[in-house]
């Protein structure tokens, strides 16, 4: 199942805005109606170390070089075990994975699913998120609601 996004499938980069550095999104287990909200970024980076043959070929003296790829998002499920278990015992097919909203820097992507987790009231029904921002858990709420 891929990505949906207004209404339209998602399949590649160029389908996405290109000053997307990643979105916001809801996972739906169409079995029994459960929720997931989190975050994905579209590019991991990381360093690398320049080899000799690499420097003396562009002359340079840097020791480290930033390699960014494409991530994981298209084949992306989310972070949480409970969901991922439930994928395996329901199947990818009963699972509808809607994109939110894109987002275009780290910061504003951390404070919409923060956003979106709580307008979809995670904490105080049965989703698959147990805690927002690892700051306010479910179990924590029990008494309070």
């Amino acid at each position: 199942m891929n990505w949906i996004y207004d209404n339209k499938e998602i399949t590649s980069l160029s389908d996405i805005p290109s000053n997307a550095i990643g979105f916001v999104y809801v996972i739906v287990n169409k079995s029994n109606g459960r929720i997931y909200v989190g975050k994905k970024i579209l590019h991991t980076s990381r360093k690398s170390t320049i080899s000799k043959k690499e420097k003396t070929e562009t002359k340079t003296k840097k020791r480290f070089k930033k390699v960014v790829k494409e991530s994981n998002w298209k084949d992306y499920y989310g972070s949480c075990i409970e969901l991922k278990q439930d994928i395996a015992k329901y199947g990818k097919d009963n699972f509808e994975r809607k994109i939110i909203e894109f987002c275009h820097s780290k910061k504003y992507m951390s404070y919409c699913e923060m956003k979106y987790q709580i307008l979809y009231n995670v904490l105080e029904t049965d989703s698959y998120n147990g805690n927002i921002l690892s700051r306010f858990f479910r179990n924590d709420l029990k008494n309070e609601v």
